[in-house]
């Protein structure tokens, strides 16, 4: 009987992975990942203790074993420092790809397995299949609407061999269903928002804890005078709210569409899909992982610009050993360096890397 370790979330679908497995005959215990201490810096709304106790009561509830696995130091160094860095840099990270990457299929995993478990599972809403050569490929969830092989896009071939994905043939409303019919303690919870470890608290409000504001002017294209920013790491691309910046008289609104790091200039322009630098059918990709089979020839294939994004086509032609040309065939707006591009084969992740 395989042993398997669940890292329970709190939430409802890691709750319902865990049901399905110990249903399914596997010996299962389940893990909550602790990777934020709130007396370290309090945040506003930290989901945290909540998650404990909720991902407690599910483990009792289901009579399986229970433990708080403590990786606050270990996500410091591989996810909050990477996000602060990131903004640091000019560049706006992903620290719930890196979370995934480095902490839950990676450091977890390596734990589960120290510590006599065959394997991980998760909730994510991800399939996955073993081919004929025994290798193992990642599909999207059957649910079009939860899918979240996105978050997934930098694991590797180890990473997803020793890991299950007990919802990814389901939907949500048939993972609620099941908790409610087994009577799961945390079965109308509401699903979690925001960044993994920060809740509902506002990103620049934890940046500034980390980051020192440095303000400068906003411009648009022209170079011409709108205003001043607090700090260029509390914009993205394509964003529209906050910038401090009022509409025309025409209701026009201004956009982020670019970053002078020299000058330390905010380059604004109203949201018109000719607006300079917010629309591009170019890109290039760095980093890249893969999951199965490295893309070393060009081909045509698909990709999600970001989470919930529709596929769109495009053309993709490796530039180096980890980068790649990426030309889309309809313009992209926003694509902010440091996110995520995810390669996809059909239903099949293929990987993904870093906007450059």
């Amino acid at each position: 009987m395989q042993k398997i370790l669940v890292a329970l979330s709190g939430g409802v679908d890691s709750a319902v992975a865990a049901l399905r497995l110990k249903d399914q005959g596997y010996d299962v215990s389940a893990a909550y990942i602790r990777t934020w201490m709130n007396e370290e810096m309090p945040l506003a709304d930290c989901p945290a203790q909540q998650d404990i106790e909720d991902s407690r009561a599910v483990a009792a509830h289901l009579g399986i074993d229970y433990e708080i696995v403590n990786l606050v130091n270990e996500y410091r160094e591989h996810v909050v420092h990477y996000l602060v860095d990131g903004y640091k840099n000019g560049i706006t990270p992903n620290p719930d790809i890196m979370c995934n990457r480095e902490m839950k299929f990676g450091i977890f995993q390596d734990y589960a397995l120290k510590n006599g478990f065959d394997a991980i599972a998760t909730g994510h809403y991800v399939r996955k299949r073993t081919n004929a050569d025994d290798s193992q490929d990642l599909l999207t969830g059957l649910d079009d609407n939860k899918d979240q092989t996105y978050f997934l896009a930098l694991l590797q071939q180890e990473q997803i061999r020793n890991a299950l994905f007990p919802v990814g043939e389901l939907r949500k409303p048939e993972v609620r269903a099941l908790a409610e019919q087994y009577a799961l303690p945390n079965a109308t919870k509401r699903d979690s928002q925001g960044i993994c470890f920060l809740g509902d608290m506002n990103i620049n409000n934890f940046l500034e804890h980390y980051i020192e504001d440095k303000p400068g002017d906003i411009v648009n294209s022209e170079g011409r005078w709108l205003g001043r920013h607090r700090g260029l790491h509390r914009y993205t691309m394509g964003q529209r709210r906050g910038i401090g910046v009022p509409s025309n008289t025409d209701n026009e609104y201004y956009v982020v569409t670019g970053f002078n790091k020299e000058r330390n200039e905010l380059i604004v322009a109203f949201d018109h899909s000719d607006a300079p630098g917010l629309f591009t059918n170019e890109v290039e990709v760095y980093g890249q992982s893969f999951v199965n089979r490295e893309l070393t020839e060009p081909c045509r294939i698909e990709a999600r610009p970001r989470y919930r994004d529709p596929s769109q086509k495009i053309t993709y032609t490796p530039t180096g050993p980890d980068s790649a040309k990426v030309v889309f065939d309809e313009p992209q707006r926003a694509l902010a360096a440091g996110q995520i591009l995810a390669l996809y084969d059909g239903e099949t992740l293929l990987g993904g890397g870093f906007y450059r």
